[in-house]
């Protein structure tokens, strides 16, 4: 019986100093960084690799340092007072150097005791600076300013915001259908404009054409005019210099046939008969 007891005895002790010393390894993964726990304090952070700890006395708790990201709904009012339901992401990430003091300060579930406490408040407040239009216009302002809004309340909380993401912003179906209504009337308006501007393009195209075709017209008409002034005036100047020319021209221009009929007197064409004195 004592035997049996013995073996009992030798058995749990094995298995549980084998538990002990399986306890005493740990790993770190790469992305995260574990707590070192002395006692229940927080003494060191181990990063990436296998590590020992001492059985019953430490332990460990891990945390990531990954970029990670928190999701949140609430319902906020635009500057206009028309109400909405606004759904948001959080990019953030802890850094190496901060795990220690953030595990101390805030533990390991400080997203929430930050980012889920000061989120709502901050959202609300940048919210209620836009106008409803204004932020179906452009939602991605919205979410630079609540970014800025939230950076500032979390500065030397030993947090890093990365970026902030405005997912989806619903109105009232009153609002959107409205909203709806107007963008139609909009478009409509702008089509009409665009065809409007389309028919009095095409009208002036048409009159420039005429006109240019005018305007060619009475230039040609100009310059014939100035040709023909140029060349009287060039024939009067060399007839008043030249009075033979005359006489030259109409040389020029006979055919060589004398009249049929001659006035009884008359001089023959083209033929000076020298007279005697």
């Amino acid at each position: 019986m004592s035997r049996r007891i013995f073996l009992g005895a030798v058995i749990v002790g094995v298995l549980f100093v084998l538990s002990v010393f399986n306890g005493a390894w740990f790993t770190v993964n790469q992305g995260e960084r574990a707590v070192l726990l002395r006692w229940g304090q927080a003494v060191a952070t181990e990063d990436p690799g296998l590590h020992f700890k001492m059985p019953l006395i430490e332990d460990v708790v891990k945390m990531s340092v990954r970029e990670e990201k928190e999701s949140f709904k609430t319902q906020a009012y635009s500057k206009d007072q028309q109400p909405a339901d606004v759904e948001v992401s959080v990019n953030y990430r802890l850094p190496e150097g901060e795990v220690l003091k953030m595990y101390s300060n805030l533990g390991p579930d400080y997203v929430s005791k930050l980012i889920d406490t000061q989120l709502p408040r901050r959202l609300k407040e940048v919210f209620g600076q836009f106008s409803a239009q204004a932020m179906i216009d452009d939602r991605t302002k919205l979410g630079i300013e609540v970014e800025k809004s939230l950076g500032k309340a979390l500065d030397g909380r030993g947090i890093q915001i990365i970026s902030v993401q405005v997912e989806n912003v619903s109105f009232s179906e009153v609002y959107e259908r409205a909203v709806e209504n107007r963008m139609k009337t909009e478009v409509e308006k702008s089509q009409a404009e665009a065809e409007k501007a389309k028919r009095i393009t095409a009208a002036d195209a048409a009159a420039y054409e005429v006109k240019a075709a005018a305007d060619a017209q009475a230039h040609a008409t100009e310059v014939q005019g100035l040709a023909q002034a140029q060349a009287i005036k060039a024939r009067a100047e060399a007839l008043q210099s030249n009075p033979n020319l005359v006489a030259l021209t109409a040389v020029e221009k006979w055919n060589g046939i004398l009249p049929t009929t001659m006035v009884p007197g008359s001089a023959v064409p083209f033929v000076n008969v020298p007279t005697n004195r």
